[in-house]
């Protein structure tokens, strides 16, 4: 019997020693109260003659709860023997130690442990309608970043391996932090400019807040207990991350981990595998997307069949996001027109003007949108897409509820006119260095040369230099597969000369504007992030003073940077050597997940703009069964119309190139149905067309450029 319960009480510790400890605290305490109340009910002092043993429990308590009550027990401690003077205070002393401090320390280090297990992850979060991110890289804080735009309170939380999790959270509080300091810092500057009283309203009703709740778990993301510990299944999207290899210790490590990230990334499956085993259970909650990020071949053919044996529709919606793809489409889209940076920093973010889709079938695209913007002023149409088979239309604007919103239009004689031979200029592009996505970029300069490059015999419409080192040039084969790239140099960052007189005669050469491409290493290591890109900056702005200083008259406008960084703190580093065309390419994938996780659809929609296609059909056959997808262009007033438009109202200027571009008289398959998103103004101010547009106006001059969105 004796070796039962030593084997009971054993195991009863190994298994919950607190228990054990407070059920030991909680008898010894009953023992012991027990028995001095037997003592002083025993002793039958003056004034406790008559108390029993219950009343004699109470004063027990109260003595050692507050010694001052031991005159409860001993009225008068001079009449009393020193012998019940000394057992009352032994009762106050032992209870004090065994009931008070042992209870004190015990709820003292059950609070401890409370907090060391939320902070751990061992407690489960009661959420629901979330985000979730697994994993963690350089894109994530900007994901979380995003959220700030988006109206309500936003919640978050983050999953990442042990022993990271100090350094995360301090990374977003800065990241938010930073945003919501520029962000009312601009807006201050803005509404100082009005006057005093509307201003600090307008203020007061405008300024970015705080609306961001993010929590950031250490933890196991193959742990099927520890993803339904963060509320996985009732999240509203799930975003799994991949790997960044920039954050090794060294270089071996680092060039490790590159060339098994070049192989694919078998994480991300086994991470995307216990998520929709998940998600796509019938507890879970109904329309669940999951973002999962691919960079490689391997994993994006994995995922797709993950997809196939595990999406269930209107359950688990999984969503692979091509990074390097749509990066290097972006890249080279801005490259060819760098003020399409600028115009897709607001139309790919919650703030301004924005990309929206609605859940809507339309006969015909053309007869729609002639329809809607006749009543319709605060919200642009664009085109439809059948996703899954389902019809969604989507449109620019301020806002969602901008879309339903009918408008009474004037009428209105304004008209424009097109050219309706209008061809792309040729394109001249200086890339310096390289990352992870060279060959994806190349890939949206082959879509462009496709599209545009040849007209009535007319010659070579794209013509690039590459300026990188020799064993990055050896990886790329020296560009022999790009039949546009007509020179390539190698040099490392440390030969200046080399870099600058290449990039000086390429530039003397050409008529044109020149773009330079700068690109920052997305696998260096992070002491190295964005360091040879801004590098390669000094060395372009010394060129640039030194033909202003050998000509004043010398056009700074003639030459286009864009830089690429990785990291948004070198932002004000770049910026201040007056480059607007910073790339936080990062950024741009950010906001793009941060959309796909609030509506799916324009997904879709961002892979159809960022994707060039080849020229339209000549043969003037209608049925062409292929799909054109349209883009977003900046196009030269001076060339995109015959006569330059006079000034208008928004509203009448996006009607009128709207008409222009269907003209009847000419043949269906010679037109390019074009909708007009916005302006940009010499030196880079971009216009976007947003609000009542019957309410702004606006004039173009012969050097500005006007943001279409169309076909060709």
């Amino acid at each position: 019997m004796k070796k039962k319960i030593n084997e009971w009480i054993s195991l009863q510790i190994a298994k919950n020693p607190g228990r054990v400890v407070l059920f030991a605290i909680m008898l010894f305490n009953v023992i012991f109260l027990f028995l001095s109340a037997v003592i002083i009910s025993r002793f039958g002092l003056t004034g406790t003659e008559n108390m029993g043993l219950f009343e004699a429990a109470f004063y027990t308590i109260t003595m050692i709860l507050d010694a001052g009550c031991i005159s409860y027990v001993i009225s008068d401690i001079g009449e009393s023997s020193t012998a019940i003077a000394i057992i009352c205070l032994a009762i106050v002393i032992i209870g004090m130690i065994s009931f008070t401090g042992s209870i004190i320390g015990y709820v003292t280090n059950y609070i401890s442990n409370f907090i060391d297990n939320s902070n751990s992850g061992k407690r489960k979060i009661e959420m629901s309608n979330h985000l979730v991110i697994l994993n963690w890289n350089t894109r994530a804080s900007e994901i979380i970043n995003d959220l700030l735009y988006c109206s309500g309170k936003q919640k978050v939380v983050v999953l990442v391996d042990y022993g990271r999790k100090d350094a995360i959270v301090k990374e977003i509080s800065e990241r938010l932090g930073d945003t919501i300091d520029r962000e009312n810092a601009a807006l201050k500057a803005k509404c100082s400019e009005m006057p005093f009283i509307a201003g600090k309203i307008k203020y007061h009703r405008e300024r970015c807040k705080m609306n961001v709740l993010y929590i950031v778990r250490e933890g196991d993301v193959f742990s099927s207990k520890q993803l339904h510990d963060i509320s996985l299944e009732s999240a509203r999207s799930v975003i799994i991350l991949g790997d960044d290899v920039n954050n090794s210790m060294c270089k071996f490590e680092q060039l490790e981990r590159m060339d098994d990230s070049a192989r694919g990334n078998a994480r991300t499956i086994k991470t995307l595998m216990q998520v929709s085993d998940i998600t796509a259970s019938e507890s879970s909650a109904d329309n669940q997307k999951i973002i999962v990020e691919i960079t490689d071949e391997w994993t994006a053919e994995l995922v797709n069949k993950i997809i196939k044996y595990k999406q269930v529709d209107g359950k688990c919606n999984i969503v692979p996001v091509r990074i390097n793809e749509i990066l290097g489409q972006i890249l080279s889209q801005f490259s060819l027109m760098p003020e399409l940076n600028l115009a897709y920093r607001e139309l790919f973010s919650n703030k301004g003007a924005t990309f929206y889709d609605e859940e809507k079938s339309v006969p015909n695209d053309n007869e729609y949108v002639t329809k809607y913007i006749k009543n319709h002023a605060h919200a642009i149409p664009l085109s439809s897409i059948v996703i899954d088979g389902k019809h969604y239309f989507f449109y620019s604007a301020e806002s969602e509820k901008s879309i339903k919103k009918a408008d009474s239009i004037p009428a209105s004689d304004y008209t424009v006119k097109l050219n309706k031979d209008y061809w792309m200029e040729k394109k001249s592009v200086i890339i310096l260095g390289h990352n992870s996505k060279c060959k994806d970029i190349m890939k949206g300069f082959c879509a462009f040369r496709d599209e545009w490059n040849y007209r009535n015999g007319e010659g070579e419409i794209l013509e690039i230099v590459v300026i990188d080192d020799k064993k990055s040039l050896e990886k790329m084969n020296y560009y022999k597969d790009y039949p546009f790239v007509i020179k390539t140099v190698a040099a490392n960052v440390y030969e200046k000369d080399i870099i600058c007189s290449t990039i000086e005669e390429f530039v003397d050469a050409n008529e044109e504007d020149t773009s330079i491409l700068i690109l920052s290493d997305d696998n260096a290591l992070n002491e190295n992030i964005d360091a040879n890109a801004l590098a390669n900056l000094v060395y372009v702005q010394d060129i640039i003073a030194d033909k202003k200083s050998a000509n004043p008259d010398f056009d700074v406008e003639s030459i286009d940077i864009i830089v690429e960084i990785i990291d948004p703190k070198h932002h004000d580093i770049v910026g201040s050597y007056s480059v607007d065309n910073i790339v936080i390419s990062n950024r741009y994938i950010s906001k793009m997940i941060t959309q796909i996780g609030e509506k799916e659809a324009i997904f879709n929609f961002y892979t159809d703009i960022l994707t060039y296609d080849t020229e339209a059909d000549d043969s003037g056959n209608e049925d062409v069964s292929s799909y054109e997808s349209k883009e977003v262009y900046c196009k030269k007033v001076s060339s995109f119309f015959d006569e330059l438009p006079g000034e208008c109202t928004q509203a009448e200027f996006v009607r009128a190139v709207w008409e222009a571009s269907i003209d009847p008289s000419i043949p269906k398959h010679k037109q390019n149905p074009t909708i007009a998103l916005g302006f940009v103004k010499p030196g880079g101010r971009v216009t976007l067309f947003e609000g009542d547009l019957t309410q702004n106006k606006m004039k173009l001059e012969k050097n500005d450029k006007v943001v279409v969105y169309t076909n060709h």
